[in-house]
């Protein structure tokens, strides 16, 4: 079982950047694959970007690609996400998510653990 804290959150201009932080505890981290995922007020829980258990493979969400870099330190038990040339539409809560498994997933639902989420808000 995995517990998972994101944090790294705020308030940026567009076009500023942030590196988001989740800190997950237990001894086995390496073993999960992680994801980041996003929730804007009123609209449903979507896919940001998410890396397999060793690092080696990492996915994004084609709105993100080449602005987001999903990384992980597995000596460190914890995934970033570096978040550059942000935009307004990319406010959300963001929450990082953990599955059990080498391969990453796209579907919340593939996901049995997430952190509490961390408020990004981009302003114009």
């Amino acid at each position: 079982q995995v517990q998972l804290v994101e944090s790294g959150g705020g308030l940026v201009q567009a076009g500023g950047s942030l590196r988001l932080s989740c800190a997950a505890s237990g001894r086995t981290f390496s073993s999960y694959a992680m994801g980041w995922f996003r929730q804007a007020p009123g609209k449903e829980r979507e896919f940001v970007a998410a890396i397999s258990w060793s690092g080696a493979n990492t996915y994004y969400e084609d709105s993100v690609k080449g602005r987001f870099t999903i990384s992980r330190d597995n000596a460190k038990n914890t995934v970033y996400l570096q978040m550059n040339s942000l935009k307004p539409e990319d406010t959300a809560v963001y929450f990082c998510a953990a599955r059990r498994t080498y391969s990453y997933s796209t579907n919340n639902n593939d996901y049995g653990y997430w952190g509490q989420g961390t408020q990004v808000t981009v302003s114009s």
